[in-house]
């Protein structure tokens, strides 16, 4: 399945994503005039729907931070792509931007502190990498990012139970965020010049639009899944029906950040994906179950592109002086994740609503340093 895949080695991937976001990439100045995606900059736009819903609670949170981190090259990219470059490649970083949707249960207390969290502590695990990449294969690029996430996803879950000291009033402390029976989803994807690289603990769900097709880069943590379901029932645990297929009878995802009333069934690893970006990406939804309760990917995929390409059509000088803006939201985005949101209603959703819609093919720049600090909504 695709969404299951470790990096895809295209031969074509560096170039095609130098073509896929047009103005969105910008060269960084590293001389030689080389038109590699490596040597680029990625700055992508999005819009981000949120809602209470038909819920009594709002327990969904959102993350955008936008330059978040430097990824080193040579976790993106073998030493066959990177020969022809006249580099030092394992000096080189991409800036990458972040995006989470955390999906809480119980209360929002476990999905806010997930929003504040996650990515700082991504950040800090690609600030602390060295040099000793740069022998990496391919197989060890992708084990290299499902330990990095494995870390930070496990730090946040100890940090929220209690076993691992936090940030209280500019001290540490070991102190529960939340009630054994709180927890959240988490799904964040990283966007780069080059890649994409999602991580999924729970039922939240990210889908590429890739042409016209989606291609779904998370696979649901369900209960039911025939991998999870064995792994829960090794641990002597017990998947039940009740009212959906449950852990214990209780929850109905099988991954989750918290829920310590649940472990050791409730495990809070993701799972990681990491695909080149390609010429036809159009946009990249990142949403919680939500939407996917009562959405298709190709639905979501076939409204979302639409949205966007009706936004431009109908607002061509309203575009034009958007890409001259400071905001890194954009009007054409927010107009997709505002339809999805709404359309989940119309279709009957009970649940939180919470939506991202990223525009990898946007001509819009980051202007400055100044607004690459955390963006975010619950």
């Amino acid at each position: 399945m695709a969404a299951a895949a470790a990096i895809c080695a295209e031969d074509e991937a560096p170039l095609a994503a130098a073509e896929c976001a047009g103005g969105g990439i910008e060269k960084l100045d590293l001389g030689g005039g080389k038109r590699s995606v490596y040597l680029m900059d990625c700055a992508p736009v999005w819009g981000c729907a949120t809602t209470r819903g038909r819920s009594a609670e709002m327990e969904d949170a959102c993350a955008t931070a936008p330059r978040f981190a430097d990824v080193p090259v040579r976790l993106l990219a073998s030493r066959r792509d990177l020969d022809g470059l006249g580099i030092d490649a394992g000096e080189l970083r991409l800036p990458a931007h972040l995006f989470g949707v955390y999906d809480g249960h119980g209360g929002a207390e476990v999905a806010n502190y997930c929003r504040e969290r996650l990515h700082v502590l991504l950040s800090n695990e690609l600030k602390q990498l060295g040099k000793d990449l740069s022998e990496m294969s391919e197989v060890d690029m992708k084990e290299q990012w499902d330990e990095m996430f494995g870390r930070c996803f496990q730090r946040v879950d100890d940090e929220v139970s209690g076993r691992a000291s936090r940030p209280i009033g500019g001290a540490e402390e070991c102190q529960p965020v939340a009630p054994e029976n709180v927890g959240s989803t988490a799904v964040v994807a990283v966007v780069c010049s080059s890649h994409l690289v999602v991580a999924n603990c729970g039922d939240s769900r990210v889908v590429l639009c890739r042409g016209k097709e989606p291609l779904p880069l998370s696979i649901d943590h369900k209960p039911d899944r025939k991998d999870e379901r064995a792994r829960i029932e090794a641990q002597g645990g017990k998947v039940i029906q009740w009212n959906g297929y449950r852990v214990s009878g209780i929850l109905a995802m099988s991954r989750s950040i918290g829920d310590r009333y649940l472990k050791p069934f409730i495990i809070p690893k993701p799972e990681v994906t990491v695909v080149p970006r390609a010429k036809d990406d159009n946009c990249l939804i990142l949403a919680s179950d939500g939407l996917w309760d009562v959405v298709s990917n190709e639905e979501a995929c076939k409204f979302a592109r639409r949205q966007i390409q009706q936004w431009h059509k109908n607002n061509v000088i309203a575009a034009a002086l958007s890409d001259e803006c400071d905001a890194s939201t954009d009007p054409a985005a927010q107009a997709a994740a505002d339809y999805l949101m709404r359309l989940a209603l119309k279709k009957g959703s009970e649940d939180n609503i919470t939506v991202i819609v990223v525009d990898l093919k946007s001509r819009k720049k980051l202007k400055s340093n100044s607004e690459h600090g955390l963006d975010s909504s619950e």
